[in-house]
């Protein structure tokens, strides 16, 4: 699969899981869609959000969690047969929540980009932006 470049896996992955924790410290964690901005320089922006797919309720613990305790982290792994193929990566990072601006019209755009299924899901907010302070990686 060539060079193990930590962000290019995470990046084109479908899917993470991002965890956060409750206010009694207990973890919670929850497989998610994103897209990662193009920094250019500037700190890694991981995007996420809340869609129309069905859920139990609008007042999702992952927002609560966030609104309490903004330290973050979304977890993209590989498994394999073949344990040589075996990878993992993680990014830890501060979220923030937005309804609305710039970071909402910015996480819209890119997860739009990156999955063809939200032409037909609606998007309809908030956006959860994780700005990456550490990646972490582990590869065979």
């Amino acid at each position: 699969m060539g060079e193990f470049d930590p962000k290019v896996r995470f990046t084109q992955s479908p899917i993470a899981r991002l965890a956060t924790a409750t206010p009694d410290g207990i973890p919670h964690l929850v497989p998610v869609v994103f897209a990662v901005a193009d920094s250019r320089g500037d700190p890694d922006v991981v995007y996420t959000a809340v869609d129309a797919k069905p859920k139990t309720t609008r007042r999702l613990r992952r927002l609560a969690n966030i609104e309490r305790n903004p330290q973050v982290s979304l977890l993209v792994d590989h498994y394999d047969e073949d344990w040589a193929q075996l990878w993992w990566v993680r990014a830890d990072g501060v979220a923030t929540l937005h309804s609305d601006g710039e970071p909402l019209a910015t996480g819209f755009r890119l997860l739009r980009a990156k999955y063809p299924q939200y032409q037909s899901v609606s998007l309809d907010g908030p956006v959860i932006a994780v700005a990456v302070r550490r990646w972490s990686a582990w590869h065979a």
